[in-house]
């Protein structure tokens, strides 16, 4: 394998965990976003009060999102293995 296909995959790889993490980050931004803005509305200053929203947000966002992940990961194992074998 030359040096080119390594970074060849390598490249694939970031952007297969960029695609898989940006709905995840997305679901975290938006909701913290949004516990902001009720945080500002009610003057309620507490830091802890974001965590756990957030947390199950983003589980519930991954459990939803388990097919789609394993099906981008599955695709790219595959690029990856009949890359190794030409």
């Amino acid at each position: 394998m030359s040096q080119d296909e390594v970074i060849n995959l390598a490249m694939q790889a970031m952007q297969v965990a960029f695609k898989i993490a940006i709905p995840l980050l997305l679901v975290g931004l938006v909701i913290g976003l949004a516990i902001s803005v009720f945080q500002a509305v009610t003057q309620i200053q507490e830091q802890t009060l974001t965590f756990i929203p957030k947390i199950a947000a983003m589980f519930a966002a991954a459990v939803m999102l388990m097919p789609w992940i394993s099906q981008r990961m599955l695709e790219y194992a595959q690029v990856m293995f009949t890359s190794g074998l030409q």
